[in-house]
C-alpha cells in the first residue's frame, strides 16, 4: 500500500511531497551534532539544566536535532548546500584466512543468509546481481563468500531488490555494519526502505537531494 501511495503521488505531479516527507524524517533523525551546530543560524539548546530536586541534569541529545529548531527548513537548506558524498568505498573487501575459516562453521554469514533474504522478495543472487553496478566476477565471489560486501553494496542491494527492513538490518549486522543516525546516507536509505519508496525515479530523486551517489546501483541508461 505504501509503495502504491508514493507512486500515485509521483504520477499526479506531487513529486515534492515525498521530498518534504524525507526532509521531515531527516530533521527528526540525523544526529551528527557537530555538523548541525556548525550551520549558520543554528541555536544551541540548553542541554544542561537544574532539575526540580536541585541537581544538575542533562536532556537527551535529541533536543539538538533540526526538528527542534525554530527555522528548521532554512537550516536544512543551508545544510544541504554544503553536502558532498564522502561515503565512497569499494564494493567489496577481502576476508582474512581466519575469517574464511570461521565462516565455514558460522551459519550467519552474508553469503549463507543472502539466498533466503532474496527469496522473501522473489529474487535470486543472479537476478540481484544484474541490478547492481558491480562486475559479475566480483559479485559471484561475494555470493560465494570469497569476498565481503562493503556497506554501500548492502544498501544498494536493499534498494534495488526492495528488501524488508528487518532483512536489511540482518545483512548489515553480519557484515559488521548497522544504520547510523549520524550518517546522511544511512538516514536517507533507511527512510526509503521504511516508506517502501522503490520507484527508481523517486528513489534517485531522494538520493540526489542529499548528494548520495556512492551506491552501486545499475541505472537503465548505464
Amino acid at each position: 500500500m505504501l509503495a502504491f501511495f508514493w507512486a500515485a503521488c509521483y504520477n499526479t505531479g506531487m513529486e515534492q511531497a515525498f521530498i518534504k516527507a524525507l526532509d521531515e524524517y531527516f530533521c527528526a533523525h540525523f544526529s551528527d551534532y557537530v555538523r548541525l551546530s556548525a550551520i549558520e543560524g543554528y541555536v544551541m539548546p540548553e542541554v544542561i539544566y537544574v532539575a526540580e530536586d536541585g541537581n544538575i541534569a542533562r536532556r537527551d541529545s535529541a533536543v539538538m536535532r533540526l526538528e527542534r529548531q525554530k527555522d528548521s527548513a532554512l537550516l536544512l537548506a543551508r545544510f544541504k548546500e554544503g553536502l558532498a558524498d564522502t561515503s565512497f568505498t569499494f564494493s567489496f573487501s577481502f576476508p582474512t584466512l581466519r575469517d574464511r575459516w570461521n565462516d565455514l562453521r558460522d551459519k550467519n554469514t552474508f553469503a549463507k543468509l543472502l539466498p533466503g533474504v532474496l527469496a522473501h522478495v522473489s529474487e535470486t543472487t543472479e537476478t540481484a546481481g544484474r541490478l547492481l553496478d558491480i562486475e559479475p566476477r566480483f559479485w559471484e565471489k561475494i555470493v560465494k563468500g570469497k569476498l565481503y560486501p562493503e556497506k554501500n553494496t548492502v544498501l544498494a542491494l536493499a534498494l534495488v531488490c526492495r528488501l524488508q527492513v528487518a532483512d536489511v538490518r540482518l545483512l548489515l549486522s553480519v557484515c559488521g555494519f548497522g544504520f547510523e543516525n549520524d550518517d546522511v546516507r544511512d538516514v536517507v536509505v533507511r527512510y526509503l526502505l521504511e516508506q517502501q519508496i522503490f520507484n527508481p525515479a523517486m528513489r534517485d530523486m531522494c538520493l540526489a537531494e542529499y548528494k548520495i551517489d556512492c551506491l552501486p546501483i545499475r541505472r537503465e541508461n548505464a
